[in-house]
């Protein structure tokens, strides 16, 4: 049995953020199923907030407004409080361990405007803002090789808890195919979000939700899942990401008719409202036949105007990613876009100090912690504002090494029956190895994005989010019969991608079930039969889990509200 204080699984920047907050003082375990360069915080574009004083008016304060306004008041205002004023001390911390922050004409961190917020608060490195951070932490947790053991291209397969406490975790080393326990005193997930389950998607091929639903199938509540996040400009049948910094720069969007059309759904805030409205727009442009191309379904950002010299000094990543995808060089022409599922506002339910709730009453799962997008602490609410997330999990990522070092002081390694865990892991790995299979993964894969796309998109309505039920329903069935052909130990990708659907399948069934239950619209969540935000029925956080049948049940708890009372949300 491997054995250390700490195991935090994910290598993304709250698992390494938290990581060197405890490297040096405790022994660490990080566990990725890929390398931790290639973790998906690396994909983030356009900044990191932070009301650093560039701007005189601004303040945490107004971060927080503005942050709690962007959540559709469904954000708990005492986290967001925190992690708002902690932003600031965050980016120096940041700075200081050697991130290269682009810069303005005096020499400070530059900082430009973001869709929901009202001062130009996002600190950026170009258009590579998450690459650089993400790179910044993993070359400094090489000070601290003595501390920090990398379990590079492991996947988690279970979490061990037994008795209200976490005390390890069940892992394969993708390399060997050999299943091992690693037991430790405290246990982070900082496993990454969920938007493969959708067609157009800008997440990586590795957020299928494993952390989530490890945590779901060892009988904790998942909470807010309904809300997922589409952002506005990801590229045309591609879903790769076109950063909120191109319209921060000033990029504007088309319709078919070359319109500028935001100024009939946002006229204050034009492209730079919340993602959630922006997406919007860009659907009702689309669904009303003003969309742009031969099938009328995408529209355009349109950075021509910006000039060849400002596109190549702050915009040069998402350029070159509309170059080699499309063939559209941004320079001369509009890149075509349409709304992406991005962000997974829901998750495992934390409290501001990372701590893992068992269930709607707030009680606390001894040595087990959650950050960043697989958590649910609540800071976005029903809807993130653009440059929230890196913020989010690199205060959160802090915060959680803090915390585990408090808990560590009197912890220690809890029983763990090895033989048992490695069984109950062995046993789901061979029922999809050796069962009867005539069902293709790949088409099951394609039909449950489809079907999520469709019906679970952008715009929802109780007969969509039927359909997607009773299709969901059908593929977990066909799922039982799915065929692995390779049956090899070494890089079996086929089985990880095997495991990978049948998180998907789960969690895509969470979605859906809080979606119908949820009878408002509010933030990401919106429901065309139920037009309207329902302050009186819904202002409360969906907590989702397993009844002892194994059926969803379905609870809620209060959104914590400390200093905005809600109002009509309005740009």
């Amino acid at each position: 049995m491997r054995k250390h204080d700490v195991v935090i699984v994910g290598a993304g920047l709250a698992g390494l953020r938290a990581a060197l907050e405890l490297a040096g003082k405790v022994d660490v375990a990080v566990v990725s199923k890929v390398y931790p360069s290639r973790s998906h915080s690396g994909a983030a574009q356009g900044g990191v907030a932070a009301a650093m004083a560039n701007e005189s008016d601004d303040s945490p304060e107004l971060h927080m407004y503005d942050t709690v306004k962007g959540s559709d008041y469904l954000g708990d205002q005492d986290a967001i409080e925190i992690m708002t004023h902690d932003a600031p001390i965050t980016i120096t911390e940041m700075e200081h361990l050697g991130c290269v922050f682009s810069r303005d004409a005096e020499g400070r961190i530059a900082q430009r405007e973001f869709g929901g917020h009202s001062k130009p608060r996002a600190c950026y490195a170009a258009d590579r803002t998450g690459h650089a951070m993400l790179h910044t932490l993993y070359e400094q947790s090489f000070k601290y090789k003595k501390d920090i053991t990398f379990y590079n291209e492991w996947y988690l397969l279970d979490l061990i808890y037994q008795d209200g406490s976490a005390r390890g975790i069940v892992a394969m080393d993708m390399k060997t195919g050999d299943i091992e326990v690693i037991h430790a005193k405290a246990v982070l997930f900082g496993t990454g979000g969920y938007g493969r389950a959708y067609k157009i998607t800008s997440n990586a091929f590795a957020n299928t939700g494993d952390g989530i639903m490890a945590a779901y199938r060892a009988g904790l509540p998942l909470e807010d899942m309904e809300f997922v996040q589409f952002h506005p400009t990801g590229l045309y049948q591609q879903g790769i990401l076109m950063s909120e910094a191109a319209r921060g720069e000033g990029g504007y969007l088309l319709n078919g008719n070359m319109e500028r059309f935001m100024e009939r759904y946002a006229k204050s805030r034009m492209e730079l409202a919340p993602r959630d409205i922006v997406s919007r727009a860009e659907q009702s442009e689309i669904n009303e036949g003003r969309g742009a191309g031969p099938n009328k379904d995408y529209i355009y950002i349109d950075l021509r105007h910006l000039g060849r010299e400002k596109i190549l000094e702050k915009l040069p990543q998402i350029r070159q990613l509309a170059i080699d995808f499309l063939g559209v060089d941004c320079i001369d022409n509009p890149i075509p876009i349409q709304p992406t599922a991005h962000y997974s506002m829901g998750g495992i339910p934390a409290s501001k100090d990372c701590e893992v709730y068992s269930d709607e009453k707030g009680t606390i799962v001894k040595g087990f912690y959650a950050a960043g997008e697989c958590s649910c602490i609540s800071v976005h609410g029903a809807n993130r504002l653009g440059t929230n997330s890196l913020l989010d999990a690199t205060v959160f990522g802090r915060r959680a090494g803090k915390s585990i070092l408090n808990y560590l002081v009197g912890a220690k390694h809890e029983p763990v029956n090895e033989a048992e865990e490695k069984r109950k892991a062995r046993k789901r790995i061979d029922d999809l190895l050796y069962t009867p299979s005539t069902e293709s993964a790949n088409n099951i894969r394609n039909e449950l994005k489809e079907a999520m796309t469709t019906n679970v998109g952008v715009y929802r309505d109780k007969e969509r989010l039927a359909a997607a039920h009773k299709k969901l329903k059908e593929l977990q069935q066909r799922f039982t019969k799915v065929r692995v052909e390779d049956k090899g130990k070494v890089f079996n990708t086929e089985i990880i991608e095997a495991l990978e659907l049948a998180n998907m399948l789960a969690y895509s069934e969470l979605i859906i079930a809080g979606a119908e239950a949820r009878t408002e619209s509010r933030g990401a969540h919106a429901r065309v039969d139920y037009p309207t935000r329902d302050d009186v029925n819904w202002m409360k956080h969906t907590m989702v889990s397993a009844g002892a049948d194994g059926a969803i049940q379905l609870k809620y708890k209060p959104v914590v509200v400390t200093k905005h009372q809600p109002e009509e949300r309005k740009y």
